[in-house]
């Protein structure tokens, strides 16, 4: 409790120092000159799609660096006060940024937008993509019932992408045209991309993989895939000894031969388990985040997500 006041303190402390330095001349400020909109965002796909739907009407910042967990980070106090003189805090909203509740909350006095992404997706039940979930009993959830990981889903992250062109056209209704031209490129590549997934999956010798953090419900319901997870959703949540005998039981009984890792999760367990069975390893990025190095080759959601798809035909395949 005495964290939380702390922070709220140092918040409003920040927001009122900024608000006192305003006459020095912020970076907002020379974004209102230029014309463009300066938008603050969490995880990665979000900041990718305002900058593609945006153009160059818009500067986007993520308030996550590179390689960060995004269900445990916190921005300082500094970062809330220059969200507070922007013009939209975008955000997903399905409980995948730890920090989101308290933030919005301290950002209710400005003058900020604050949009929520995720309003109108349907939220998966933990468990609900599957008929068993005997692997995934390992107690409360950070997110609560619910997978947030929806912009795993290239039909999901459309409605995303929609409710950011929304609000980009609400603040500046003169480039209605461009933002929806840009959207509805999105949304084509989206939409081939969702092609592709059906089709790899339709294609695939076996359909259960083997990940290190619970984060593909979402392929499970849409696809046809079942993952089985050496962790739950949260990757600081941790297997108890019987789930780990599951894991292994399972991972034998379907030939698994590789174990999937994730670029921003480590996990000793996974280890184990990945010298239990005999199993080579693989990356995927989950995307809340994205590696300094991916930045600098230019990657992008759509670029991430193939090389996702390549390693999910592998893990699928029986070679």
């Amino acid at each position: 409790m005495k964290k939380t006041i702390g922070l709220a303190s140092a918040i409003l402390l920040a927001i009122g120092l900024t608000a006192g330095c305003s006459s020095t001349g912020t970076s907002a400020d020379q974004n209102k000159k230029d014309g463009k909109l300066d938008i603050y965002t969490t995880i990665y796909p979000l900041e990718n799609f305002t900058k593609k739907i945006g153009g160059e009407y818009v500067n986007v910042k993520s308030v996550y660096p590179p390689n960060v967990e995004a269900h445990t980070y916190e921005p300082s106090s500094k970062t809330i006060a220059e969200i507070s003189d922007s013009d939209a805090f975008i955000y997903s909203g399905v409980g995948v940024e730890g920090f989101a509740d308290k933030a919005v909350n301290m950002l209710k006095n400005s003058d900020v937008d604050i949009v929520k992404s995720g309003e109108g997706i349907d939220l998966l039940e933990h468990g609900e993509e599957h008929g068993h979930d005997e692997e995934h009993e390992h107690g409360d959830h950070d997110h609560g019932d619910h997978d947030p990981h929806v912009w795993l889903d290239p039909v999901l992250a459309q409605k995303l992408a929609e409710n950011i062109k929304n609000e980009l056209v609400k603040l500046q209704p003169e480039h209605k045209k461009i933002f929806t031209k840009n959207y509805e490129s999105l949304k084509s590549e989206l939409e081939k991309l969702d092609q592709e997934f059906k089709k790899t999956v339709a294609h695939a010798g076996k359909k259960e993989i083997l990940v290190s953090h619970a984060a593909y419900g979402y392929w499970e319901k849409r696809y046809g895939i079942e993952q089985m997870s050496v962790l739950g959703l949260s990757p600081t949540e941790e297997p108890s000894q019987k789930d780990l005998e599951n894991i292994v039981k399972t991972a034998k009984e379907h030939n698994i031969k590789y174990v999937i890792f994730e670029s921003n999760v480590s996990s000793k367990i996974s280890d184990i388990i990945k010298k239990e069975i005999g199993a080579e390893s693989l990356t995927m990025k989950n995307l809340e985040s994205v590696s300094e190095e991916d930045l600098k080759d230019g990657k992008d959601y759509t670029s991430i997500m193939k090389e996702n798809l390549a390693v999910l035909k592998k893990a699928l395949s029986n070679k």
